[in-house]
């Protein structure tokens, strides 16, 4: 096993930066150190194929600290500062040394929550597997009738004789919920109460009798989201996270911590402005002066979100984060669908065509894919109206019924 990093708690942006770059130096696997030094993408890319090179790898990182620099040491952290903390995590995206998306739910979602509102056994159970990447989590909130209007969530947990929760209900839009290990849950525990002051959050071994997961086809040729079907799941009396019927509590640090991971991590270096010049400077297109100078002004725009959600890093840390996550999480959405147009454009024979067989090229899989940051972890339209209410002060929309019972409401 890897003893932690040995750095300071008060270590520096600076120094925190250089020891994360040391200590890969000496760790990274030498064919991977090599490919990231010589910036051969290929190479990286087939070190990082390797699944059980890479989950040694992910194990190794975690007991380093380096994954999750500012939880408390007792927990597998390092204890830093955000800003240090934000050093570090840029380094590890320089050197293509960081987690790969699935893993985005346990160590930016479930992770951060259970360390605010979890008790001292739920911290020791799950959160070693989440830092070490040995545990995949996914997210069960969204609901058929239940999507931006989240507190409107119908699924079930009742309170049985023996203390233990019996769950019914349909959750859907579940990213990775087919080889999910764990999930984090919200369900209505109390219906007699206002739609927002009866739910509750609950942490779910997926294997448990009665979760069914199915995973949904989208237009781009993934299946990365699932519908799972809850039926009379039966949940240990210990899977309730933070108070009874405080779960829209507990829920919304959890969404605060998604619209901040969405809009990108923090560190400024090539990113899809780069991919989609290298595009058109292949596909010839770069030639045409109006497509060069909307990609030009994409970059620009791209390395301005970077630099604020750095900023941003700095300023929130992992903590719980306002308004400022769902204003970078807007421009992050506009951007990707920025790319995927951009992505036609610069590649129009690629996007119209390819042989029959063979996969999607990337430009088609950006454009078929550009609108889902818009949509994932609350539309743009969502995140409009926080920031109108919350960065402008603008009242909020009318609901009649937002403190009559849930059992009450016309709408459920």
């Amino acid at each position: 096993m890897t003893a932690p990093l040995d750095l300071s708690p008060d270590a520096t942006e600076e120094e925190a930066a250089a020891a994360a770059e040391r200590w890969l130096h000496e760790n990274l696997p030498p064919a991977w150190l090599k490919a990231v030094l010589d910036g051969d993408r290929e190479a990286v890319a087939a070190q990082r194929a390797d699944a059980d090179g890479l989950r040694a790898w992910y194990a190794q990182l975690g007991d380093s600290g380096l994954a999750t620099p500012s939880w408390p040491r007792e927990h597998g952290g390092l204890g830093l500062s955000a800003d240090a903390a934000g050093a570090i995590s840029d380094v590890l995206l320089r050197y293509s040394a960081d987690f790969d998306s699935p893993a985005f739910i346990g160590r930016g979602l479930a992770g951060p929550t259970i360390l605010l509102h979890g008790t001292d056994e739920q911290k020791r159970r799950h959160l070693p597997g989440i830092r070490r990447g040995e545990v995949q989590w996914c997210q069960l909130f969204s609901e058929p009738g239940a999507g931006s209007d989240l507190a409107a969530l119908a699924a079930r947990a009742e309170r049985q004789e023996d203390g233990t929760w019996r769950v019914n209900g349909q959750k859907v839009w579940n990213s990775y919920a087919h080889f999910a290990d764990w999930a984090i849950l919200m369900a209505r525990t109390d219906p007699s109460r206002p739609k927002h002051r009866g739910i509750s959050y609950f942490l779910v071994d997926m294997r448990t009798p009665g979760v069914s997961p199915r995973p949904l086809r989208q237009m781009n040729g993934d299946a990365e989201f699932n519908e799972v079907f809850l039926d009379d799941v039966v949940l240990p009396e210990d899977a309730l996270l933070g108070d009874l019927n405080d779960g829209w509590a507990v829920g919304i640090s959890t969404l605060m911590q998604e619209r901040n991971g969405l809009s990108g991590r923090p560190g400024v270096g090539p990113g899809r402005g780069e991919e989609l010049a290298r595009l058109a400077a292949r596909t010839g297109t770069w030639a045409d002066p109006l497509l060069r100078d909307r990609l030009l002004s994409y970059l620009v725009e791209e390395r301005v979100l970077q630099m604020t959600t750095v900023r941003a890093f700095v300023e929130t840390g992992t903590g719980p984060v306002g308004a400022e996550g769902s204003i970078r999480k807007l421009i992050s959405s506009w951007l990707q669908e920025q790319a995927g147009v951009l992505a036609a454009e610069a590649d129009p024979v690629g996007v119209l065509g390819w042989p029959a067989g063979s996969g999607l090229p990337s430009s088609a899989y950006d454009f078929l894919s550009m609108k889902q940051t818009a949509i994932a972890g609350g539309t743009s339209e969502i995140q409009r109206n926080i920031i109108a209410e919350r960065v402008l002060g603008l009242p909020k929309d009318p609901d009649p019924e937002k403190d009559v019972p849930f059992n009450q409401r016309s709408r459920g």
